[in-house]
């Protein structure tokens, strides 16, 4: 029996499809190259933007004459979009061939969910859940292991859907991490850990007693071993000073951050309720720089945001000149139901976020050009 995985969105997904192969090869499924040898098809879901899920909604279509072909074929739907139970719906009302539709936090119950399927029909929406600690991984991505150190969020940033599919933050006990970090590190395989989380920062403010995200990074940095550390996402109103005192004191930690400043204007970061300011976030990287000059910085921009003007704008292009990032990530703004900024007034039109991302992506690479040339 084979199978064949469809990843969609962030690192995380990544990982959680590492999760599913593992599920998967606990069953006996072996992995396939191509959808049309597979016997069962699993598509794991983004729903940051509204193209993702078009796209997810395109290839999922496209498999109605695999299913004729093949009747025995098991097609799956997880993740972030299915977490969203009137998306869930709306999947199993377009595509009634499909056999599972399960949210993130039922992934432990997939292989449960596959042999229903094969007893009789099974579709189950999303649920709440418990971070896992013990669902195995076939781990994918070369030299590099993602260690999944919480999920959810507690921010509800207006144009973002994460706290509605991911659910409030959910921090994993350090001495699973630990653990499983041990375990990496003993299979002598692995050069790179990367710490996952939709905000690594709030790290462990959850938990009884509460642990710091500065100590966590200690503590895995005490281990033995040839390992490099790096971690995302950070959200700049929780990155402390004790963080970045950590990242400049130990060698094993990358020199590399990744800090989301998505506007360079006050307003737009107000109506975004980042909970910081244009002045808040250029502090913090005088403080990153000043103690970790070697430190590579990039950033997420979302472009077109409801109401933004002209001059708005060129707040934000004027903040990616002044900090020249290593890289950007620029997002034309998508609305998401259910998210306060889709119901907002002042949607600004596709053409204008066409120009405005343009602009911004042509100031890059600029940047680029000039630090690569000298």
């Amino acid at each position: 029996m084979k199978y064949f995985i469809v990843t969609y969105g962030c690192q995380m997904n990544v990982h959680e499809s590492e999760k599913i192969a593992g599920i998967l090869e606990g069953l006996g499924y072996e992995e396939g190259k191509t959808r049309e040898e597979a016997d069962i098809i699993v598509f794991n879901t983004c729903a940051i933007r509204e193209g993702a899920e078009d796209r997810v909604l395109g290839n999922v279509g496209n498999l109605k004459k695999l299913k004729k072909k093949n009747k025995n074929l098991i097609i799956a739907v997880c993740g972030c979009m299915t977490q969203k139970e009137q998306t869930a719906q709306k999947l199993m009302n377009t595509f009634p061939f499909i056999d599972i539709v399960i949210g993130t936090f039922n992934l432990p119950k997939l292989g449960y969910y596959i042999e229903a399927v094969k007893k009789g029909r099974q579709l189950e929406l999303f649920s709440e859940g418990d971070i896992d600690e013990v669902l195995p991984y076939k781990r994918t991505s070369g030299d590099n292991a993602w260690v999944n150190i919480m999920q959810g969020c507690n921010n509800f940033c207006t144009y973002c859907i994460v706290p509605y599919v991911r659910g409030r933050e959910k921090s994993r006990k350090e001495e699973n991490i630990l653990k499983e970090i041990k375990e990496i590190v003993a299979e002598g395989k692995y050069k790179k850990i990367t710490l996952l989380g939709q905000n690594v920062n709030s790290y462990g403010q959850d938990l009884t007693p509460q642990i710091s995200f500065a100590k966590l990074l200690k503590d895995i940095c005490a281990l033995d071993g040839d390992f490099t550390l790096s971690f995302m996402t950070s959200h700049p109103k929780d990155l402390t000073d004790e963080v970045i005192d950590v990242i400049a004191s130990e060698d094993k930690i990358e020199k590399y951050i990744h800090l989301p400043a998505q506007s360079g204007n006050n307003r737009i970061l107000k109506l975004m309720n980042r909970k910081y300011t244009r002045e808040k976030y250029l502090e913090i990287i005088d403080k990153i720089r000043a103690k970790i000059p070697s430190c590579r910085i990039t950033s997420d921009f979302i472009v077109g945001f409801p109401t933004e003007s002209d001059e708005e704008f060129n707040d934000t292009y004027d903040l990616a000149e002044r900090v020249r990032f290593d890289s950007i990530f620029a997002f034309m703004y998508s609305p998401r139901e259910g998210t306060v900024a889709s119901k907002m007034e002042g949607q600004i039109p596709d053409k204008i976020k066409h120009i405005r991302v343009n602009k911004l992506l042509a100031l890059e690479k600029k940047i680029q050009k000039e630090d690569n040339k000298r």
